[in-house]
Protein backbone atom coordinates (compact mmCIF):
# COMPACT_ATOMS: atom_id res chain seq x y z
CA UNK A 1 0.00 0.00 0.00
CA UNK A 2 1.29 3.54 -0.73
CA UNK A 3 2.70 5.47 2.26
CA UNK A 4 0.46 7.62 4.50
CA UNK A 5 1.79 10.77 2.77
CA UNK A 6 1.69 9.57 -0.82
CA UNK A 7 4.17 10.70 -3.45
CA UNK A 8 3.06 10.76 -7.10
CA UNK A 9 5.47 11.45 -9.96
CA UNK A 10 4.50 12.56 -13.47
CA UNK A 11 6.36 11.76 -16.69
CA UNK A 12 4.82 12.93 -19.97
CA UNK A 13 5.48 14.33 -23.43
CA UNK A 14 3.04 17.19 -22.77
CA UNK A 15 5.61 19.99 -22.41
CA UNK A 16 4.79 23.08 -20.35
CA UNK A 17 3.03 25.28 -22.92
CA UNK A 18 -0.46 23.83 -22.61
CA UNK A 19 -2.81 23.03 -19.74
CA UNK A 20 -2.31 19.26 -19.83
CA UNK A 21 0.04 18.82 -16.86
CA UNK A 22 -1.85 21.36 -14.77
CA UNK A 23 -5.13 19.56 -15.42
CA UNK A 24 -3.64 16.24 -14.30
CA UNK A 25 -2.39 17.81 -11.08
CA UNK A 26 -5.78 19.43 -10.48
CA UNK A 27 -7.57 16.08 -10.75
CA UNK A 28 -5.10 14.38 -8.40
CA UNK A 29 -5.43 17.12 -5.79
CA UNK A 30 -9.22 17.22 -6.09
CA UNK A 31 -9.37 13.55 -5.13
CA UNK A 32 -6.47 13.56 -2.67
CA UNK A 33 -5.62 17.11 -1.44
CA UNK A 34 -2.68 15.82 0.62
CA UNK A 35 -0.93 14.14 -2.30
CA UNK A 36 2.60 15.26 -3.07
CA UNK A 37 3.39 15.58 -6.78
CA UNK A 38 6.87 15.54 -8.36
CA UNK A 39 7.53 16.23 -12.04
CA UNK A 40 10.03 13.74 -13.50
CA UNK A 41 9.91 15.40 -16.92
CA UNK A 42 7.36 16.76 -19.37
CA UNK A 43 9.91 17.25 -22.15
CA UNK A 44 9.90 13.76 -23.63
CA UNK A 45 9.89 14.15 -27.42
CA UNK A 46 6.29 13.76 -28.62
CA UNK A 47 5.19 10.12 -28.95
CA UNK A 48 8.68 8.76 -28.17
CA UNK A 49 7.89 5.77 -25.98
CA UNK A 50 11.47 4.42 -25.85
CA UNK A 51 12.75 7.79 -24.68
CA UNK A 52 10.18 7.91 -21.90
CA UNK A 53 11.00 4.33 -20.91
CA UNK A 54 14.68 5.21 -20.54
CA UNK A 55 14.01 8.37 -18.51
CA UNK A 56 11.80 6.42 -16.12
CA UNK A 57 14.40 3.64 -15.90
CA UNK A 58 17.11 6.17 -15.07
CA UNK A 59 15.40 7.72 -12.06
CA UNK A 60 12.49 5.78 -10.58
CA UNK A 61 14.67 3.99 -8.02
CA UNK A 62 15.71 7.35 -6.56
CA UNK A 63 12.28 7.67 -4.95
CA UNK A 64 11.08 6.25 -1.62
CA UNK A 65 9.24 2.98 -1.38
CA UNK A 66 5.54 3.26 -2.20
CA UNK A 67 5.96 6.06 -4.78
CA UNK A 68 3.36 6.05 -7.56
CA UNK A 69 4.87 6.79 -10.99
CA UNK A 70 2.38 8.07 -13.59
CA UNK A 71 3.81 7.86 -17.12
CA UNK A 72 1.79 9.20 -20.04
CA UNK A 73 3.39 9.05 -23.47
CA UNK A 74 0.42 7.66 -25.30
CA UNK A 75 0.21 7.87 -29.10
CA UNK A 76 -2.56 5.23 -28.93
CA UNK A 77 -4.84 7.27 -26.65
CA UNK A 78 -8.52 6.66 -27.42
CA UNK A 79 -7.84 3.30 -29.08
CA UNK A 80 -8.27 -0.16 -27.59
CA UNK A 81 -4.78 -0.13 -26.06
CA UNK A 82 -5.00 -1.09 -22.40
CA UNK A 83 -4.26 1.19 -19.42
CA UNK A 84 -1.99 -0.54 -16.92
CA UNK A 85 -1.35 -0.54 -13.19
CA UNK A 86 1.97 -2.28 -12.53
CA UNK A 87 3.06 -3.06 -8.98
CA UNK A 88 6.61 -4.07 -8.08
CA UNK A 89 8.15 -4.92 -4.75
CA UNK A 90 8.69 -1.20 -4.02
CA UNK A 91 6.73 0.97 -6.46
CA UNK A 92 3.54 1.46 -8.46
CA UNK A 93 3.39 2.49 -12.12
CA UNK A 94 0.45 3.69 -14.21
CA UNK A 95 0.94 3.88 -17.97
CA UNK A 96 -0.55 2.86 -21.31
CA UNK A 97 0.23 -0.66 -22.49
CA UNK A 98 2.70 0.38 -25.18
CA UNK A 99 6.05 -0.77 -23.80
CA UNK A 100 6.79 2.28 -21.67
CA UNK A 101 7.24 0.10 -18.59
CA UNK A 102 9.53 -2.44 -20.29
CA UNK A 103 12.61 -1.69 -18.15
CA UNK A 104 10.53 -1.93 -14.98
CA UNK A 105 9.04 -5.28 -15.97
CA UNK A 106 12.48 -6.58 -16.94
CA UNK A 107 14.50 -5.44 -13.94
CA UNK A 108 12.25 -4.93 -10.91
CA UNK A 109 11.23 -7.67 -8.47
CA UNK A 110 7.73 -9.00 -7.77
CA UNK A 111 6.09 -7.31 -10.76
CA UNK A 112 2.31 -7.69 -11.10
CA UNK A 113 0.46 -6.24 -14.09
CA UNK A 114 -3.23 -5.28 -14.05
CA UNK A 115 -5.54 -3.61 -16.53
CA UNK A 116 -7.31 -0.54 -15.16
CA UNK A 117 -10.97 -1.35 -15.78
CA UNK A 118 -12.94 -0.07 -12.79
CA UNK A 119 -15.03 2.88 -13.98
CA UNK A 120 -14.89 4.36 -10.49
CA UNK A 121 -11.31 5.39 -11.17
CA UNK A 122 -12.09 7.24 -14.39
CA UNK A 123 -13.56 10.69 -15.06
CA UNK A 124 -16.27 10.79 -17.72
CA UNK A 125 -15.57 13.25 -20.53
CA UNK A 126 -17.02 13.94 -23.99
CA UNK A 127 -13.99 12.55 -25.84
CA UNK A 128 -11.17 10.05 -25.49
CA UNK A 129 -8.17 12.26 -26.20
CA UNK A 130 -6.90 12.92 -22.65
CA UNK A 131 -6.49 9.77 -20.59
CA UNK A 132 -3.70 11.48 -18.67
CA UNK A 133 -6.37 13.62 -16.98
CA UNK A 134 -9.40 11.35 -17.24
CA UNK A 135 -7.91 7.97 -16.30
CA UNK A 136 -4.29 7.89 -15.13
CA UNK A 137 -4.48 10.92 -12.83
CA UNK A 138 -7.64 9.85 -10.96
CA UNK A 139 -6.45 6.23 -10.76
CA UNK A 140 -3.18 7.40 -9.20
CA UNK A 141 -5.03 9.60 -6.71
CA UNK A 142 -7.34 6.77 -5.64
CA UNK A 143 -4.39 4.42 -5.31
CA UNK A 144 -2.66 7.01 -3.13
CA UNK A 145 -5.77 7.12 -0.93
CA UNK A 146 -5.33 3.42 -0.24
CA UNK A 147 -7.66 1.73 -2.72
CA UNK A 148 -6.58 -1.93 -3.04
CA UNK A 149 -4.64 -2.80 -6.17
CA UNK A 150 -6.94 -5.73 -6.95
CA UNK A 151 -9.93 -3.39 -7.25
CA UNK A 152 -8.52 -1.69 -10.35
CA UNK A 153 -8.93 -4.64 -12.70
CA UNK A 154 -7.87 -8.07 -13.86
CA UNK A 155 -4.35 -9.49 -13.91
CA UNK A 156 -2.55 -9.54 -17.27
CA UNK A 157 0.18 -11.85 -18.51
CA UNK A 158 0.84 -10.31 -21.94
CA UNK A 159 1.80 -6.63 -21.56
CA UNK A 160 3.53 -5.01 -24.52
CA UNK A 161 7.32 -5.03 -24.17
CA UNK A 162 9.83 -3.01 -26.17
CA UNK A 163 12.81 -4.67 -27.77
CA UNK A 164 15.50 -3.46 -25.38
CA UNK A 165 18.65 -3.95 -27.42
CA UNK A 166 21.58 -5.68 -25.70
CA UNK A 167 25.23 -5.40 -26.75
CA UNK A 168 26.39 -8.29 -28.94
CA UNK A 169 29.76 -9.97 -29.41
CA UNK A 170 31.38 -10.17 -32.83
CA UNK A 171 34.56 -12.20 -32.34
CA UNK A 172 36.62 -10.05 -29.93
CA UNK A 173 34.53 -6.93 -30.53
CA UNK A 174 31.55 -5.89 -28.38
CA UNK A 175 28.93 -3.90 -30.29
CA UNK A 176 26.85 -1.51 -28.21
CA UNK A 177 24.26 1.07 -29.14
CA UNK A 178 23.38 4.64 -28.22
CA UNK A 179 20.00 4.56 -26.46
CA UNK A 180 19.59 8.13 -25.19
CA UNK A 181 20.92 11.65 -25.79
CA UNK A 182 20.70 14.10 -22.90
CA UNK A 183 20.33 17.88 -23.14
CA UNK A 184 24.10 18.34 -23.12
CA UNK A 185 24.47 16.22 -26.25
CA UNK A 186 26.05 13.33 -24.36
CA UNK A 187 25.53 9.96 -26.05
CA UNK A 188 24.47 7.36 -23.48
CA UNK A 189 24.91 3.73 -24.50
CA UNK A 190 23.56 0.35 -23.44
CA UNK A 191 27.10 -0.71 -22.51
CA UNK A 192 27.51 -0.98 -18.74
CA UNK A 193 30.25 -1.62 -16.22
CA UNK A 194 29.34 -5.33 -16.41
CA UNK A 195 29.98 -5.34 -20.16
CA UNK A 196 33.25 -3.54 -19.56
CA UNK A 197 34.33 -6.20 -17.04
CA UNK A 198 33.32 -8.97 -19.45
CA UNK A 199 35.26 -7.32 -22.27
CA UNK A 200 38.41 -7.02 -20.16
CA UNK A 201 38.10 -10.64 -19.06
CA UNK A 202 37.69 -11.93 -22.61
CA UNK A 203 40.27 -9.72 -24.34
CA UNK A 204 42.77 -9.35 -21.46
CA UNK A 205 42.89 -5.63 -22.26
CA UNK A 206 42.66 -3.17 -19.37
CA UNK A 207 41.98 -0.16 -21.62
CA UNK A 208 39.56 -0.83 -24.49
CA UNK A 209 39.47 1.18 -27.68
CA UNK A 210 36.08 2.66 -28.58
CA UNK A 211 34.80 3.31 -32.09
CA UNK A 212 31.87 5.53 -33.02
CA UNK A 213 31.04 7.31 -36.28
CA UNK A 214 34.42 6.37 -37.75
CA UNK A 215 36.33 7.87 -34.84
CA UNK A 216 38.61 5.99 -32.47
CA UNK A 217 38.66 6.87 -28.78
CA UNK A 218 41.39 5.34 -26.63
CA UNK A 219 40.50 4.42 -23.07
CA UNK A 220 38.24 5.96 -20.44
CA UNK A 221 38.37 9.19 -18.47
CA UNK A 222 36.85 9.54 -15.02
CA UNK A 223 35.15 12.94 -15.29
CA UNK A 224 33.82 15.47 -17.80
CA UNK A 225 36.59 17.89 -16.81
CA UNK A 226 39.20 15.44 -18.12
CA UNK A 227 37.61 15.32 -21.57
CA UNK A 228 38.62 17.20 -24.71
CA UNK A 229 36.78 20.18 -26.17
CA UNK A 230 37.50 19.07 -29.75
CA UNK A 231 37.57 15.26 -29.61
CA UNK A 232 35.03 12.93 -27.99
CA UNK A 233 35.84 11.05 -24.81
CA UNK A 234 34.19 8.16 -22.97
CA UNK A 235 33.39 7.77 -19.28
CA UNK A 236 31.28 5.58 -17.03
CA UNK A 237 28.38 7.74 -15.84
CA UNK A 238 26.71 7.61 -12.45
CA UNK A 239 24.14 5.12 -13.74
CA UNK A 240 26.93 2.71 -14.65
CA UNK A 241 26.63 3.20 -18.42
CA UNK A 242 29.31 4.12 -20.93
CA UNK A 243 28.75 7.63 -22.25
CA UNK A 244 30.40 9.50 -25.13
CA UNK A 245 30.84 13.22 -24.45
CA UNK A 246 32.57 16.36 -25.58
CA UNK A 247 33.93 18.67 -22.91
CA UNK A 248 31.43 21.54 -22.46
CA UNK A 249 29.91 20.87 -25.89
CA UNK A 250 27.68 18.40 -27.74
CA UNK A 251 29.11 15.08 -28.83
CA UNK A 252 25.88 14.37 -30.71
CA UNK A 253 26.37 17.47 -32.88
CA UNK A 254 30.08 16.89 -33.43
CA UNK A 255 29.65 13.24 -34.42
CA UNK A 256 26.26 13.74 -36.11
CA UNK A 257 25.01 10.64 -34.34
CA UNK A 258 21.74 9.84 -32.61
CA UNK A 259 19.85 7.05 -30.90
CA UNK A 260 20.64 3.74 -32.59
CA UNK A 261 24.25 4.61 -33.49
CA UNK A 262 26.84 1.93 -32.73
CA UNK A 263 29.45 2.25 -30.00
CA UNK A 264 32.00 -0.56 -30.31
CA UNK A 265 34.62 -1.84 -27.90
CA UNK A 266 37.60 -3.48 -29.58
Amino acid sequence: MPPALPLITLLTDFGDRDWFVGAMKGVILSIHPDARIVDLSHQVAPHQIKEAAYILHACYRSFPEGTIHVCVVDPGVGSDRRPLLVSSSRYYFLAPDNGLLSYVMKEDDGVEVRQIENRRYRIDSPGKSFDGRDLFAPAAAWLAKGEPVASFGRLLTDPVRLNLEEPVWRERQLIGQIIYIDRFGNLISNLTTKHLRDFRRVTKRADPVFRIAGQTIGGLVTSYSLGNAHMPSVLVNSSGQLEVFLKEASAAKLLKQGVGASLDLE
